[in-house]
Parts: structure tokens; sequence; C-alpha cells
């Protein structure tokens, strides 16, 4: 079982500048409105607003409106896309964001909508739904343009522009890659390295690195532009990790998880791989057999004992043999974990230096958005608040 992290003291931390209060049911997602200092929500009971900071430093809904069902919100200009039970609508939002036009809407699956996403470039909109498919639409006419069908219910979506490579996450745990042509896909690739589902994707097209968030607590880094298949663990929250964004200008990476926590991970670091965990019927260090081992134990005459395995080297160990705990930050371990003896006296202080840090938003988190423009990041949680923050103290 992972040791509780525990929060190192920071100098720096970032700077609570507003909260969103007054919901009457729990934010499933919200954006910052680009240029401005105004929020749109969308709540679990069915209600979208238009939040505007007024003279006396208060957000005040300019805009309240009923969907009906259940949606979530992605922007385009002033555009605004809102996702519901089958399909998902177009507004436009007027200048002074006053009122909010239906201008479209896409019917684009069978089952509920979860994830929608406008690619501006290339005039589509992406969308994923409970049926297990993704679709594709053109933002000019509404034309469906393609679809297809995943393996699982899809909860990550991400796109490369120069690429047309499509990034889809599901409940599996599977990332699938799949190239993206006017009216057809194909299927590029597929990897897992979760235990539980994707809660979040993240690309950088500039370093050519996909990163994954999963109910497993983890985050795992893709080297996509390397080519060598190479995937970095990152181990920093105690529960579901629910957000992710990089900040492509100083090479960190911002994780939310229902822990609360709000993570800063420094990725302008030489990182290392976790090892596979070998197969032993006995200790690796002191060829003690196992409890499963029983020729061993009848003719050693001794009492089988639990399987461990060091997370630094990879090797199956007994308990004696693997007594100490150390952090190993370039493996993605800032919390203490499991090594064997002799690779906890390897291991220099140097390699102890932590790589992230770690701050408290005070409310379970469960989606972010980041504003790079202004270094500015939003947080909702299950308090039915909304918090803006500030990240240019730590973000930079």
């Amino acid at each position: 079982m992972a040791a509780e992290i525990q929060p190192r003291p920071q100098t720096r931390k970032p700077v609570l500048l507003s909260k969103i209060e007054g919901f009457q049911d729990v934010v499933n997602t919200a954006v910052i409105i680009p240029k401005e200092d105004g929020v749109i929500s969308v709540s679990q009971d069915r209600t979208i607003r238009v939040w505007l900071k007024r003279d006396s430093g208060q957000y005040w809904p300019s805009v309240f409106h009923t969907m009906p069902g259940e949606s979530s919100v992605q922007h385009r200009s002033k555009h605004y896309g809102t996702s519901r039970r089958f399909s998902y609508q177009e507004f436009v939002l007027s200048e002074d964001y006053n009122q909010m036009t239906p201008a479209r809407t896409y019917q684009a699956h069978q089952g509920g909508v979860t994830v929608v996403l406008f690619v501006l470039e290339m005039e589509w909109v992406l969308s994923t739904g409970q049926d297990k498919s993704f679709t594709w639409h053109c933002s000019e006419n509404g034309q469906q343009l393609g679809t297809y069908q995943t393996a699982a219910w899809v909860s990550g979506l991400q796109f490369d522009v120069e690429t047309r490579h499509a990034f889809v996450g599901d409940h599996s745990g599977q990332v699938t890659i799949l190239k993206l042509e006017q009216d057809n896909c194909s299927l590029v690739t597929t990897f897992k390295g979760h235990t539980s589902n994707v809660t979040a994707l993240c690309w950088d097209p500039v370093q050519r690195v996909l990163f994954s968030g999963s109910s497993d607590h983890s985050i795992i880094m893709w080297d996509i532009g390397g080519r060598k298949g190479t995937a970095f663990e990152l181990q920093g929250h105690n529960d579901k990790v629910q957000g992710l964004c990089y900040a492509p200008h100083t090479r960190q990476l911002i994780s939310c998880g229902s822990d609360g926590g709000i993570v800063i991970w420094n990725m302008d670091v030489t990182r290392q791989e976790t090892p596979e965990w070998l197969d032993s019927d006995s200790c690796q260090k002191c060829e003690q057999p196992f409890f499963w081992n029983f020729k061993q134990m009848w003719d050693s005459k001794k009492i089988g004992l639990r399987q461990h395995h060091c997370r630094k080297c990879g090797q199956a160990v007994c308990g004696k043999c693997s007594s100490k705990r150390s952090t190993i930050p370039l493996m993605g371990f800032e919390f203490e974990v499991r090594v064997c003896d002799s690779c906890h006296g390897s291991i220099t202080d140097e390699e102890r230096a932590p790589t992230a840090t770690f701050h408290d938003s005070k409310h379970s988190i469960i989606h972010m958005q980041y504003e790079p423009t202004r270094g500015w990041l939003l947080t909702s949680g299950t308090d039915k608040i909304i918090k803006l923050w500030d990240m240019t103290p730590v973000v930079s």
C-alpha cells in the first residue's frame, strides 16, 4: 500500500484569485473566457451560466440557460458547444456576453456524449460517447464526416493538427491512436499502461509527448515523438487524476486530482522508466522461498515468505530484504516507496531531489482548465465551488 503523500514546505504557491459560488449542484465542467474576466460553467442540474466579474470584484451570472439533459462545454471564439444526451449543440455568445443563441445541433451518438473537442484549424468537431463511438463533424455545415467504434466508453480525447492523429483514452485503461482523413480514419496503434480507466489526456505537439491520467492515481508520459516506445510514470496523487495540462514554455505539467492536490511537475529533466517486475519463486537477494514454493519450503524446512518488488530494480524480494523506503523522483516516485536494501544504499541525495511541488486546493477537484496567456488555473470541486488561481508564482 502506497504511503500517504506528505506535501513539502513551499516557498511559492498558487494564489487564489476568486471563488465562484451559488451553484445548486456540482459543476461538471467550466472554461475561462479568453481575454475576459469571465467563466462559463455547466452543472449537473443541466444549467449553463456565463459569469462576468463585476466592479465589486465578484462574479455574477449574465446568462442562465437550462439544457434538456446533462451537459458539458467547449469554446471556439464566440461559439460555445455544449454536449448532452445523444447530441451536442453549438451556441453563439453576444459581444457583451449577455445573450446565448443556439446555432447548430449535431446528432452524433446513440448514448450520452462524453467528450467534445473543437479543432479550429481543420474546422472539425470531434466527439465521443457512451455508445463506444468516436465521431467527427464539419463545424461549418454540421455534416458528419466519419465514425469509429472504440473498445470501451471514451473518457479522454486529444488531437494533433500536424499529423491528424486523434488520441482516445477509454474506460479499459487503453489509449488508441487514430489517423483521421476527411471522411475516414485508420487505426495506428494502441497502448495500455494504466490498471484503471483513463480520466484525462494532454498532448504536447512541440515535444510530441502524450500525458494520460487515470483512476489508478497515476500519470504516464508517452514519448510518441521519440519512436522508441518509452513511457515514464508519475506518482503524485492519492486519488483519481481528474485533469492534466502542459505549459510548454516552462516544460511543466500541471495535474489535479480528487484528493484536492495541484501538482506541478518539472518535465525538463531526464526521467527514467520504471523497471518491469521480475518473476521468481524465491527472494532474489537471500534466496528464501516464497509461500507458494512448496518444494523449496519442504527441502529447506523453512516457512514461505510474502513476495514484494523493489521499485528501483524490479527484483522480487522478501520483506526483510526490502525493509527501507525512498523517494525516486526521476522514476516518478515523489513519495517514499519500497526498495531493496542494496538499491537504497545506491540512491544518492541528488537522485532524491524532488522534481514536483504539491499544493492543496482545499476541495476535491473534478475538473480543471489552464489558461496559459494569463497563467490562470480553474478548478471545480465536489463542494459546488469554482476557484480561479494565479499559477505564475509556480509555473515559471
